[in-house]
């Protein structure tokens, strides 16, 4: 079991066993921290050490540029950060907030006060990792750390390093095929089953609208293939995010027409698997245009296969 700790500073940790420590801010554990953890866990077995985890639960962005907010959204929600960290093989989670108090720690202050105290014999991060108000970089990391410190090369995906600003970008143009490959598994979220205007059901079209749970970043406007998963079961269907522009509708709707399924599921909470993107959304001039546009729209929903199943 994965011991979680939040703290304020150096003061609160009280390491005993000796550590593998994986340094970095983990948004959407994607295949480039995917790779680090591995490392972890082959220096863990081999030296017998815990993993141990130092980082963050919101983005040290928002100590330093001005706000906006998209910096609170976040390609996992924490709750599943926590679980993909301990499907990992961390043993120590420690969160600690990225305040202007924390980060006027110099590289060397960092190493001092922290990494010690984290009792870590191994060091990894990313080629690309700084740390303290000097940034720090993987060179310094050797020179600060009597330790081993492993720097873990970029993991490539068609030619370009897998990065969270990558994945983020990629959602937010809506190729959520491509986002689920740099992840390593499918980008979902949760939303709690809320009343809406119930005009699908006139269409043979129901939907369940959905009341967003978790501060996650939604997909560009569009209609999409997904998966559902009600009460552990999971069923295709097809997913639109966006205003209803057909019924002149003008606030930001998320809803989902789950096929093969007629239960009434409101105040349950489901989860979306987004697997590929359908189509823009389009405004219709008449409601047949709409339903014929939606019955192929189900055609490649339901008959599509992903190329590599990722959840």
């Amino acid at each position: 079991m994965m011991k979680t700790i939040r703290i304020k500073n150096e003061k609160d940790i009280q390491q005993i066993e000796h550590t593998v420590l994986v340094l970095g801010y983990f948004d959407g554990l994607h295949k480039g921290h995917q790779a680090l953890f591995a490392e972890a866990r082959k220096m863990a077995a081999e030296k017998h050490l815990k993993i141990a985890v130092l980082t963050f639960p919101e983005s040290p962005k928002l100590a330093f540029v001005r706000y906006q907010p998209s910096l609170m959204f976040h390609l996992t929600s924490p709750e599943d950060r926590l679980q993909q960290m301990e499907n990992l093989g961390v043993d120590y989670l420690y969160l600690i907030d990225f305040t202007s108090q924390f980060a006027r720690n110099t590289a060397e202050q960092f190493f001092t006060k922290y990494v010690s105290r984290l009792k870590a014999k191994v060091v990894i991060a990313g080629f690309d990792y700084h740390f303290g108000s000097d940034r720090g970089n993987a060179e310094d990391l050797e020179k600060l750390f009597d330790g081993q410190v492993i720097v873990v090369p970029s993991v490539n995906f068609n030619g370009e390093k897998v990065s969270s600003t990558r994945i983020r970008e990629t959602v937010l143009a809506g190729n959520v095929a491509e986002s689920n490959q740099l992840l390593g598994y499918s980008l979902s979220t949760r939303g709690i089953v809320v009343h809406g205007n119930a005009r699908g059901r006139t269409i043979g079209y129901p939907t369940a609208n959905l009341a967003p749970l978790d501060r996650v970043i939604l997909p560009a406007d569009g209609v999409y293939v997904v998966d559902v998963e009600h009460d552990g079961q999971i069923y295709r269907g097809m997913a639109s995010v966006g205003k209803n522009v057909t019924f002149e509708g003008d606030e930001l709707r998320f809803e989902a027409n789950i096929f093969d399924f007629s239960q009434d599921i409101y105040g349950d909470t489901i989860r979306i698997f987004w697997l590929d993107k359908i189509r823009d959304m389009v405004k219709f001039d008449n409601v047949d245009e709409l339903v014929k546009q939606l019955q192929a729209d189900e055609e490649i929903a339901r008959y599509w296969t992903p190329k590599n199943a990722n959840h």
